[in-house]
């Protein structure tokens, strides 16, 4: 009786072992996202399931879930914190719960910059919130303790530049543009106040809307002004730069708190190698899209950053919460 009772205790134990976080285990991890195959956000979503199979000798997997198959941004969001999503790529939506992922997309103040997370010494900027800096490292933890999802990486995302027929130079040469914008209202504020003529659009109607005039400018990525054809109607790219962002790769809290400390530095690892892969494709990208822009016959403007930032200065802080206000107003006065 005492060996049995002996044996039941150690089986138990054993069986306790093989159940907790810190034993090999097997799991495949759903990753869910809006882009389309050939986006370099689901080519890096690959990517990291690749190498999280290699180093876990392909005990974890991750299966990738592109165009929203797996459902929409905030869908995916709820999802993870309910237990039913593993993973997903998300970015300033995260606000809706952390205040601070606003700090991800702010005109003329927040944006992604080109130094790689994994340099020891980034470089400063006045303009730009970085994913590895200070402000990044708030941003993060503030969306893991009240998201509980937790950002492993971070992809790039293309700036937005305004395009129109002649060159702009500084707010001053706004002149009342009629241009689109997203139906956001810190877009339509600061256009405004840089002398703009702003209305919100839905981007489907910019094309015709450009082509015959209702309006004479737009604002958006390289990669949106080709594929949606604009340098058919547009002739110059000015290079505002005015949205300079960044998106995370992130891990819902209760799947990573099932992995073993040696599971989660193979994640953190198939984690960086995906972001650095990402920023090749990232930088390749935009060096094909302006090349083909350019080949399409646009021009490319130079512009006075520092008075288009100091134009918009009023209108982002009359756009952000009490919370990020002071962190707002601390990279204005850089």
């Amino acid at each position: 009786m005492t060996f049995n009772l002996k044996y039941t205790a150690f089986a138990a134990a054993v069986a306790a072992l093989v159940a907790s976080p810190l034993a090999a285990q097997e799991m495949t991890l759903k990753l869910g996202h809006l882009a389309n195959e050939e986006n370099s956000w689901h080519k890096a979503s690959v990517k990291f399931g690749e190498e999280l199979s290699a180093l876990t000798d392909g005990r974890i997997t991750v299966e990738v879930f592109p165009n929203e198959s797996l459902g929409k941004e905030i869908d995916l969001i709820n999802g993870m914190q309910l237990g039913t999503v593993d993973m997903t790529i998300t970015g300033e939506s995260l606000q809706n719960w952390a205040p601070k992922a606003a700090l991800l997309a702010l005109m003329l103040v927040a944006g992604c910059e080109s130094t790689p997370e994994t340099d020891p010494a980034p470089e400063p900027s006045s303009r730009a919130v970085q994913p590895a800096g200070p402000v990044g490292d708030d941003i993060k933890q503030q969306i893991i303790e009240k998201v509980q999802i937790r950002p492993i990486a971070y992809f790039a995302r293309g700036a937005r530049d305004l395009t129109s027929n002649r060159p702009i130079t500084s707010p001053d040469e706004l002149n009342g543009l009629k241009m689109r914008v997203p139906n956001v209202p810190l877009f339509v504020d600061v256009w405004k106040a840089l002398g703009a003529n702003p209305g919100p659009m839905a981007f489907s109607e910019v094309f015709t809307s450009l082509q015959n005039g209702t309006i004479e400018a737009q604002e958006n990525p390289l990669a949106l002004i080709r594929s949606a054809s604009f340098y058919e109607v547009q002739s110059h790219v000015n290079l505002t730069d005015h949205v300079r962002s960044w998106i995370y790769l992130t891990i819902a809290e209760a799947t990573w708190n099932k992995l073993s400390e040696e599971d989660q530095a193979a994640v953190m690892e198939a984690a960086g190698r995906a972001q650095a892969y990402e920023r090749e494709l990232f930088e390749q990208s935009l060096a094909d899209d302006r090349a083909f822009l350019e080949e399409k016959g646009m021009t490319f403007v130079e512009v006075d950053a520092a008075a288009f930032q100091a134009a918009a200065k009023d209108a982002v802080l009359a756009n952000v919460n009490d919370e990020i206000k002071p962190i707002v107003e601390d990279l204005f006065a850089q």
